[in-house]
């Protein structure tokens, strides 16, 4: 049972700072939960202030490996282990902590999938191209513009909304961590146990497609431990602070209890 774990780590994924999560903490606060959202590392900052430093050399150094360790050795400070929930990157540490037995549940929202898991879709490789930096120095961070904000994030949000979430969320990243994903250091042997997994997407995510997100989903469905995938209409990579986040929410927490 997991219902008596009343401790959640939200794990905060890439060109966003992680007061993305301040509304969903105030959410699962008011239900009782203690919750925890660490920024990565050289990311304890305002947006604001992340951005006028860039370009970052402390930012570009962060590497996936040394990032699932930080966050390995957050869970594992708690008196319980924790719920995870993680977004995009996150979603994907979500998963890599569960393989370790690092958490009691976890719940990957539009999560980067796994390595070995790609698409050839135009929109997930026209979203990425600038993170990768290919053909860039890797020791300088990458800040997304505003015109690939509208694409990859906010699609289908009106430009006001768009611009507002832009100044209030985006900040520079490291070109490696987001090359990282495809990596050794992005593997899953999808045939362990694990503790039970919630995959969730979008259906107009540019960035993760929902396809590639059900592709994740599916490569566990061998293996006997809960696993479960649910898609929701209109959402962009921007999910966390769509109007529709606390829908995802409560779905997410109904999850959780059920379990």
């Amino acid at each position: 049972m997991i219902t008596s774990t009343k401790t959640i780590l939200f794990i905060t994924g890439a060109f966003v700072g992680n007061n993305c999560w301040d509304e969903w903490r105030t959410y699962f606060e008011s239900k009782g939960y203690k919750t925890m959202a660490p920024a990565w590392p050289h990311k304890d900052a305002s947006p604001e202030e992340l951005r006028n430093r860039q370009p970052d050399a402390g930012i570009a150094s962060n590497r996936l490996a040394a990032l699932t360790e930080h966050y390995a050795r957050i869970a594992q400070s708690f008196t319980e282990k924790p719920i995870l929930i993680g977004h995009s990157i996150g979603g994907l540490i979500v998963q890599l902590l569960l393989q370790r037995g690092l958490g009691v549940c976890g719940v990957a929202i539009h999560p980067v999938p796994p390595q070995g898991i790609i698409t050839f879709k135009f929109s997930f490789l026209k979203a990425g191209w600038g993170a990768l930096g290919f053909f860039t120095p890797v020791k300088k961070s990458y800040l997304m513009s505003f015109k690939n904000w509208q694409y990859a994030f906010t699609n289908g949000m009106d430009c006001d909304a768009q611009k507002e979430a832009y100044y209030k969320f985006a900040i520079p990243e490291s070109k490696l961590v987001v090359r990282d994903t495809i990596s050794k250091a992005a593997k899953i042997n999808f045939e362990n146990p694990h503790a039970p997994l919630l995959i969730t997407s979008g259906s107009v995510d540019h960035s993760i497609p929902a396809s590639l997100n059900y592709a994740n989903y599916k490569k566990y469905k061998k293996n006997s431990s809960v696993t479960d995938y649910k898609e929701f209409k209109g959402r962009n990579h921007f999910v966390l602070g769509q109007p529709t986040w606390k829908e995802d929410a409560d779905y997410i927490l109904e999850w959780i209890t059920k379990q």
